[in-house]
């Protein structure tokens, strides 16, 4: 193996750790959610509720995953504790998810130039009907006897 490959397969190596740990914090439907919102701006944890409909309870047990792991940071203001990203990678990784999984270009509020994806190939579809012999119904006849 060339020196060059072997380095970067070291780098990749490395790096996977770390980038494992971050796709399972973002593997959970509810923690993904909340980093889409926060990633759109800083939000209070009163507004994440309200906004994505979630109890108090999971949503800050959610949360508390999310800024322990680094992924968000907290500023209080008053009562209120609002909730941004702190990691700007995980603002590039949820732009490509939106890419990818919400069939457009990167939110808004990221700036993130990522292409949109290209669609999906469409099933071939049957036409209604059998299409030869073969693929029609075969029924027999029982009589009854005597």
């Amino acid at each position: 193996m060339s020196d060059a490959k072997g380095n970067a397969l070291d780098a990749m190596k490395a790096a996977v750790p770390e980038a494992a740990e971050i796709l399972r914090l973002l593997a959970h439907p509810i923690r993904l959610l909340l980093l889409c919102e926060i990633a759109r701006e800083e939000c209070s944890v009163a507004t994440l509720e309200r906004t994505l409909g979630l109890r108090q309870p999971g949503l800050s047990q959610q949360l508390a995953e999310l800024r322990q792991n680094g992924l968000v940071r907290t500023r209080h203001q008053a009562r209120s504790v609002f909730y941004s990203i702190a990691d700007p990678r995980i603002k590039t990784l949820l732009d490509c998810l939106y890419a990818v999984f919400c069939g457009g270009p990167a939110a808004p509020s990221t700036g993130a130039d990522i292409p949109a994806p290209t669609p999906a190939p469409t099933p071939a579809v049957r036409p209604q009907g059998p299409a030869t012999p073969a693929d029609s119904a075969r029924f027999a006849r029982v009589e009854r006897q005597g």
